[in-house]
């Protein structure tokens, strides 16, 4: 008995289901991750050399945020909590540029976000400065590694509690970041954790510069600062 040759028409079509299939699931999954784990994006300013140079690219981790809640020394990604950022220029778009930055293939850049290293946490009495010009944490001075060889950080002379459900935010380039020290006048410079939107973690792009951003063991690690707070 003859046999009727396939359809190839209908091969085809399967085929093309079957990569529809693959794009939405990539596409979900994108959405996902971005969502609820990590998040691109770019670094807009001076503000963190030689740490981050402007127009890196970093990836945040928003699930470490979410679980671990935020610590000192860590680098962050927050949303501006109010007056921080002039006002937004609008930027050059594109219906496809928004889709990608959407399911986060590429980095977000919507001038809404900033590029922090957190300081001190709710609870935490942090002054400027020392007679050597260096941040007095709960009574310790600290010593820090990452500030930009050069720069001083007594541009702006404070001596405040961070509140309560919030973050002391620092750049690592003191003389280029206008950062909780300017913004005093609202809830003592601290930064609502519930702006956080993630730890950066890794600096991926350019290739040269792929770069990991551990807790510094100095001056995070000091027993008496540990102490003062009651946490790691």
């Amino acid at each position: 008995m003859d046999h009727a040759p396939p359809h190839r028409g209908s091969s085809a079509w399967r085929a093309v289901r079957e990569v529809l299939i693959v794009l939405v699931t990539a596409v979900v999954l994108s959405v996902v991750v971005r969502t609820f784990f990590v998040q691109a994006f770019y670094v807009p300013s001076q503000s963190m050399e030689n740490t981050l140079l402007p127009s890196d690219r970093i990836l945040a981790s928003k699930i470490t945020t979410n679980l671990a809640g935020v610590k000192r020394g860590q680098i962050v990604v927050f949303r501006d909590p109010g007056a921080w950022l002039p006002p937004a220029v609008p930027l050059p778009t594109s219906p496809l540029r928004s889709a990608l930055e959407f399911v986060g293939i590429i980095p977000t850049n919507k001038g809404e976000d900033l590029v922090k290293r957190v300081i001190a946490v709710e609870g935490d009495r942090i002054a400027c400065c020392d007679p050597q010009g260096r941040i007095v944490l709960n009574g310790v001075p600290l010593d820090e590694p990452y500030v930009k060889p050069g720069v001083s950080t007594d541009q702006v002379q404070f001596d405040v509690v961070v509140p309560p459900g919030s973050v002391f935010v620092l750049g690592d380039n003191r003389s280029e970041s206008a950062d909780s020290r300017y913004h005093l006048d609202q809830n003592n410079g601290g930064v609502p954790v519930d702006n956080v939107v993630g730890r950066v973690f890794l600096n991926v792009w350019p290739l040269d510069r792929i770069a990991t951003f551990p807790i510094p063991s100095v001056p995070f690690d000091d027993p008496a600062l540990n102490a003062a707070q009651g946490s790691p």
